[in-house]
């Protein structure tokens, strides 16, 4: 085979989907620390980067840099113990999957992905080759992976699983990471056992939990960038396309196929550019809990708001990270900020399912607000708010050129008023989000 033999069009479900859920969740949620410094792709020292890492989930690597504050965190509050002796304190009270599926989807997503392994190389399931160094053997004694795909079928979302193909910090033990040249290339496991290995996982969580997205992230060992061997991936992907007609992978094999490409925070932004997109983020600065972080270290729901307009109009989605706490419950600001952003996306929703590209319309908003203008190929609409996501009421205009009013969608807290080609827009106390008009040309 070639990999030409896996191009397919892109799934309807995954075009309409423009909000996904990240869920970090690992050994890493116990001791939950990390510097909330900046987001990423605006640090450019990387030793910086990777000494003050704000990604919580990374806490094994940066607790390894000497002199790195989560060292000296880890040494003063666990007694400097063993990475895997976490593990073992690992317990899970509070967990419910059906709760956090109803929160999941009344943020108005369509998609929940969860990280099977980490790169620190502990498994959510009692994947093959681990012994027991999993969820299964040791700490929660559950199959959280299969815990997550059933609640999220069950609420009506499509269920994805993240694997570090890329990283595995025990079977491919390298010094901790402090530059991205060794993340990526210099310090990453490339050898065939290593492909096997990964590959056996992948087959499993396939097999057992039919996901409908792949996320693989950093790389992928070289030896299984093929088309010919059992391990390889384009032999994984055909097996997969075969187990899971409507399923997509990402980019991040560094292989000649994906059925979409990647960005993060503000790095490889590059890619949106090159067809049907998915920008990942957390709702702070961490993709997995950091008690130390807060509402204050992420944007307001109503920018996030933003982030998802201008995402749909340039024929992309965004995954948004949540970091459960080690006894599976979300923070209570990230369940609230799911909850502000939901009350918007339960009359967007529908409308931005079908945007995939900008309208011809031209909008053009007072100083103090922006405005944006998306099309289904059919209809087109205008999306318009306040610049500052924090106020409490604000009024602006917003000039139309080359269309006109056809219906203003209610918005709670929203009216809009028409003179001539002038659009009034007032937002009253307790607003949801953008004013939403569809356009007629």
């Amino acid at each position: 085979m070639d990999w030409s033999d896996l191009e397919r069009p892109t799934p309807q479900w995954f075009k309409n989907a423009k909000l996904g859920i990240f869920v970090h969740w690992g050994v890493y949620s116990l001791p939950a620390w990390a510097e909330p410094t900046a987001e990423l792709g605006t640090v450019e020292d990387p030793l910086e980067w990777f000494t003050h890492n704000p990604y919580a989930e990374w806490y094994y690597n940066t607790i390894r840099i000497p002199g790195s504050p989560a060292a000296e965190h880890h040494r003063k509050e666990w007694g400097g113990c063993d990475y895997d002796d976490l593990l073992d304190q690992w317990h899970m009270d509070s967990f419910d999957a059906s709760e956090l599926m109803e929160l999941f989807k009344e943020s108005g997503a369509d998609y929940v992905v969860l990280t099977t392994k980490h790169h620190d190389g502990i498994t959510l399931w009692d994947a093959v080759g681990t012994g027991d160094r999993n969820t299964v053997k040791r700490g929660p004694h559950q199959d959280l992976v299969g815990a997550y795909a059933d609640a999220a079928r069950k609420a009506g979302l499509r269920f994805g699983t993240y694997y570090s193909g890329g990283l595995d910090w025990h079977v491919r033990p390298f010094p901790p990471h402090t530059t991205h040249e060794s993340v990526n290339e210099g310090d990453r496991p490339r050898d065939e056992e290593y492909a096997k290995y990964a590959a056996a996982h992948i087959d499993e969580l396939v097999e057992r939990y039919h996901p409908d997205v792949l996320w693989n992230d950093i790389n992928y060992p070289d030896a299984a960038k093929n088309t010919t061997e059992p391990y390889g991936l384009g032999q994984l992907f055909a097996r997969y396309y075969e187990a899971c007609p409507e399923g997509v992978v990402n980019d991040r094999w560094k292989v000649p196929h994906c059925d979409y490409v990647t960005s993060e925070y503000q790095m490889n932004l590059d890619n949106e550019d090159l067809g049907i997109w998915e920008n990942c983020r957390g709702l702070g600065l961490s993709f997995g809990y950091n008690q130390v972080e807060g509402p204050e270290n992420g944007p307001h729901p109503r920018t996030l708001l933003h982030t998802i307009v201008d995402a749909a109009v340039r024929d992309g989605r965004i995954l948004l990270g949540v970091g459960p706490k080690a006894d599976g419950t979300i923070p209570e600001w990230q369940a609230d900020s799911l909850r502000a952003i939901g009350r918007w996306m339960q009359v967007a929703h529908p409308i931005l399912a079908g945007i995939d590209h900008r309208g011809s319309a031209t909008a053009s908003a007072s100083d103090d607000a922006w405005a944006e203008v998306g099309s289904d190929g059919t209809t087109e609409f205008l999306f318009a708010a306040p610049e500052d996501p924090t106020v409490d009421s604000a009024e602006f205009n917003v000039e139309l050129t080359d269309a006109s009013v056809a219906t203003v969608v209610p918005v709670q807290g929203v009216r809009v008023d028409q003179d001539g080609t002038c659009l009034h827009i007032s937002c009253e106390a307790g607003w949801a989000g953008p004013a939403i008009i569809e356009l007629s040309k």
